[in-house]
Parts: structure tokens; sequence; C-alpha cells
């Protein structure tokens, strides 16, 4: 299959979640045999038209990201090259009526990738975004419901989840044993106070503790510890790569996740499939609830007292250090997914 990827600003522009999940899908892609190539403003050295990384084909639509020479040349380019599927991120929401239009000239189905950390609220064309093309996908509920708010509807949204390497999972060896792992950016969305809170509750149990995650405030957590007068059982680990995170969520019993804004909760999805019994913190801006609403090992909060018995209670269940119930959240089954939305589309429009 030919699938053509629109995204005017890849990761090496922007470093943001949904790029970097829009690129895996990319790389995955064509990992599986398929014909990849990404659209986008040129972030390589040189004056290639277009180079190869991990099997992926990068063209270079402007020579920097350039709104209106970028969506001016998008529909030619896509019209000459005629790929089976045109797959876009929609950051500036302006990308989605290009990649539409030539997705008309070549007579190719349009998926659009809508994360939820674009900044687009503002942008012309925001509504357009969620019912121009065939299919948006999103990686949550709480996405999805965005867009259907936007014009979207049941038959042309779904959600694709995040995913992880199950392999690693079941690979890594497990760090120290530990009772609580938190892991997140340490800025203004981490709400790391409801975790030392409800931890300052259990002074007088044995517990020890892990924050994973660096930033701006990391210094004022590590302060508000310290006056909590539990900062001698806290370890602030900074900002681990994948393979020390997934040893310590396999040494921890259980991880908290309190972060206020969250599209999708992937540490905490880590965090699950090594074994932890999981405790969210509602947040009205977080979908890290849908993970757990149908799993055993978990427990929903909405206050620090709440968060500190949930703690507690989390020692009724075993310790584990692979939970096989998220193989289905492996790379290769979110993967099937995507190639099942362009199947459906494909045969939508007599193609197949």
């Amino acid at each position: 299959m030919r699938v053509a990827f629109v995204s005017m600003e890849t990761t090496h522009y922007r470093d943001r979640d949904g790029s970097h999940r829009f690129e895996r899908v990319a790389r995955h892609l064509a990992g599986r045999g398929h014909d990849v190539t990404v659209y986008c403003a040129r972030w390589w050295d040189g004056y290639e038209e277009a180079v190869e990384r991990d099997g992926v084909t990068y063209r270079a639509v402007t020579v920097s990201p350039a709104i209106t020479s970028f969506t001016a040349r998008v529909p030619a380019l896509l019209a000459m090259d005629r790929p089976d599927v045109i797959h876009v991120r929609p950051d500036p929401p302006v990308c989605v009526t290009a990649a539409a239009v030539g997705g008309t000239l070549a007579r190719a189905p349009l998926v659009a990738e809508w994360y939820g950390d674009e900044d687009i609220e503002d942008a012309r064309f925001y509504e357009r975004t969620a019912t121009t093309p065939d299919m948006v996908v999103t990686p949550s509920e709480l996405v999805r419901t965005v867009v259907r708010e936007l014009g979207g509807t049941a038959e042309t949204t779904t959600v694709i989840p995040e995913s992880i390497d199950m392999t690693a999972v079941r690979t890594v060896d497990p760090a120290e044993e530990t009772d609580v792992v938190y892991a997140h950016p340490l800025d203004g969305s981490a709400s790391a106070e409801s975790l030392l809170l409800g931890l300052a509750e259990l002074r007088d149990h044995e517990w020890s503790a892990t924050v994973i995650g660096d930033g701006s405030q990391r210094a004022d957590y590590e302060r508000q510890a310290a006056d909590l007068r539990i900062d001698d059982r806290i370890t602030f680990a900074g900002a681990c790569d994948r393979e020390r995170r997934v040893a310590l969520y396999k040494g921890a019993h259980a991880f908290v996740q309190t972060a206020r804004r969250s599209c999708f909760a992937t540490e905490f999805l880590w965090a699950l499939a090594c074994g932890c019994v999981g405790i969210v913190e509602y947040q009205a801006e977080s979908s890290a609830h849908e993970l757990v609403e149908n799993h055993e090992r978990s427990f929903r909060v909405t206050n620090p007292q709440q968060l500190a018995d949930a703690i507690v209670d989390a020692g009724e269940f075993e310790r584990m250090t692979v939970d096989e119930d998220w193989r289905g959240y492996d790379h290769d089954a979110a993967l099937e997914q995507y190639l099942q939305v362009y199947r459906d589309l494909q045969a939508d429009r007599g193609m197949l």
C-alpha cells in the first residue's frame, strides 16, 4: 500500500507527543513493507528533494515551515504521486484542506490524525478539520468528544489508543523494588502535589516512592517534599530513558497518575503493562481514567486522602512485572487498527 503522510512540521521542528505518534505509525508501516512518504518542510541538511530514514521517504514540500507555500504545493504533489491513502496531521488545520484537495485529485481517502496537543483552536479552518476527512483518528474518547463537538460523527471518528513495546516490557529486568512510582514532566500540568500530599498522609506507614521526570517545577516539588518531611523516602530520578523507565515500573507496586491534562496517559499504560496497580486521580482534561474503567488492578480517586487510601489498598494485589492483559496495546496491534481503517475507507470507495 502507498501511504502519504502530510505534516508540515515534523519532530525535528517541534517535539510533541502527537508528532512522535504520527511518525511512529509511518515507520511501522514502512517496516511492514508499505511504501510510505512523509510530505513535510525540509529538516535535513543539504538540498536533496527527499531523504530516507528507517524505510520512510521524507519529501521536502518547502525549504522551511511556511503555511501558504506548503499548502499550495501539497495538492499537486499528491495528485502526481497518487497514494492509496493520505494521512494528515492537522497542525495547522489548513493542511487538512490542502490534503483533501490532493485526495480528490488522487482519488484517495483522507485520514486525519488529531492527537489533541495541536495548538489550533484559534486557527482558520479549525472546524473543517473535524468534518473534511473521511476518518478522524484520536488517541482517546476525551479527544474524540472534542472532534464530535465540532461536527465529527460516530461514523467518521474512531479511537486508536497509543501503543507500547510489549517485547521491551517482557525482557527488561526490574529495578529495585519500590512501593509507588510517578512519571510526568514536572511542569504546570503535573499536579504532583496531589501525590506528595497523599504520601504525607502515610507518614506512619512504611513506603518508598520514585518520581520520574524533570521540568520547570522540579525544585518546587522537591522543596514541598522536604516541607512535608517525606523527602527521605522519595527519589527524584529525573528524565529517564525508556529502558530505565520500564525497569522502574517493573520494580514498583503501584503507579500514581495525577496529571491535569493528558490526551493519552502513555506512561500510565507502560506502567500498567509492567504490572503496576493503577491509581488515577480524576482530572477533567485527562483521559487516564479511560484506561482502567474495566481493569481490576486499579483505583480511581478525587483527592489526596483517597489517593493515600488507594496506595494502602494496592497492597491487596500481588506484585507483577508483566501484565499480559495489555498486550492488545502493543505497537503491532495498533498498526493493525490503522491498516483496518485504511482498508475500510478503500472498500467504501470501491478501491479494493
